[in-house]
């Protein structure tokens, strides 16, 4: 596999309660959609949030094509959507392409 290995955990209905409402640290989960390109656009800032913040913070996606019903849950207008969970509870979320910095800065106050 070698260290291109992604942190980024799928979720979907059978495992977002363990692993994002149940998880002991806090999770973003990008919710994005095959088709979506501004998703596309997201997912390298993603990827190196979770590299950057590892171990204190786990990183999901969710595939709002196939769970529709977890993005209904929890109101998901239009994709890209970054939620953090903190304690199983939504702590911010972020809607639309943000830059990195910005999704840091809001990490840093919920880590």
């Amino acid at each position: 596999m070698g260290n291109n290995k992604s942190l980024e955990i799928e979720v979907n209905e059978k495992n977002f309660q363990q692993e994002v409402l149940e998880s002991s640290i806090p999770v973003l989960v990008d919710f994005w959609a095959p088709w979506c390109m501004p998703c596309r656009m997201v997912s390298p800032i993603v990827e190196e949030l979770a590299e950057n913040n590892e171990g204190k913070l786990k990183v999901c996606k969710l595939n709002t094509n196939e769970n529709q019903y977890i993005a209904a849950q929890y109101g998901i207008q239009g994709i890209p959507t970054l939620i953090i969970f903190k304690d199983g509870q939504e702590a911010d979320r972020i809607v639309g392409v943000a830059p990195k910095p910005i999704i840091q800065e809001k990490l840093n106050s919920i880590l």
